[in-house]
């Protein structure tokens, strides 16, 4: 690896961090010596990238620094074709063109030579049967202004009822399609299958607290393992 790219890695690395990475953690993702991670930072930093901390304290790169959009890898590009091929075929239309829309803007800024990799046919993802004709885009839309939903639930029981829902979270599990939400039915967290509501309605009331946060605490309660099954109704 040339000295070049291995600076743009651990410049990748430090971006994918949430907050100080160690030095030992950068050592292990770009398998180099610690000696060399050190001076990397030393020659990042002198050459005006905003990195902060110290040795054996960790460091992490400051908010502002962009790195230009044509610095891909081909395993980065197959990575996004893969994604963008997954989003298009398993979720909804909207998603879908926005994945392509996507691609196609990266297509226009990566180089000549790195092109054929985004029309290499590397990877096949199948199409996802959806047999509930419920709206994802819909609930997205009351995710992202964290609006209520009314639905015509079918449970494991087999009694359908309408609940009022506060949807949080989109699941795709091997053929399953989930919305993980607040039910003010069960006062609690719980997953709705997609294939069992038979209606869903966007309501105007907006329900309150963090989206963030309510997702936060459901994964803290729940993923623990396996998330999908252990509250499904």
């Amino acid at each position: 690896m040339s000295r070049s790219h291995r600076l743009f890695e651990l410049m990748q690395v430090l971006r994918r961090g949430r907050g100080t990475v160690s030095g030992e953690t950068l050592a292990r993702e770009t398998h180099v010596s610690l000696r060399t991670i050190r001076r990397d930072i030393a020659t990042l930093q002198g050459m005006g990238v905003h990195i902060d901390g110290e040795a054996g304290v960790g460091y992490i790169l400051r908010p502002g620094f962009l790195l230009p959009p044509m610095s891909f890898t081909e395993e980065e590009i197959q990575a996004l074709v893969a994604g963008a091929q997954w989003v298009g075929r398993q979720t909804d239309q909207a998603l879908a063109r926005a994945a392509q829309n996507a691609l196609a803007k990266v297509g226009g800024v990566i180089p000549a030579e790195m092109r054929r990799a985004l029309e290499d046919d590397t990877f096949y993802v199948g199409d996802q049967e959806d047999v509930s004709g419920l709206d994802l885009g819909r609930v997205r839309h009351a995710m992202r202004e964290q609006r209520k939903m009314h639905i015509v639930y079918t449970d494991q029981a087999g009694v359908t009822a309408g609940r009022t829902i506060w949807p949080i979270m989109i699941g795709f599990v091997e053929s399953q399609r989930f919305i993980s939400a607040w039910c003010e039915l069960r006062q609690d967290v719980r997953l709705f299958r997609a294939d069992r509501i038979r209606n869903a309605d966007l309501l105007d009331e907006r329900y309150p607290g963090n989206r963030r946060q309510l997702v936060k605490e459901w994964r803290s309660r729940f993923c623990q393992g396996q998330c999908i099954g252990r509250t499904a109704e």
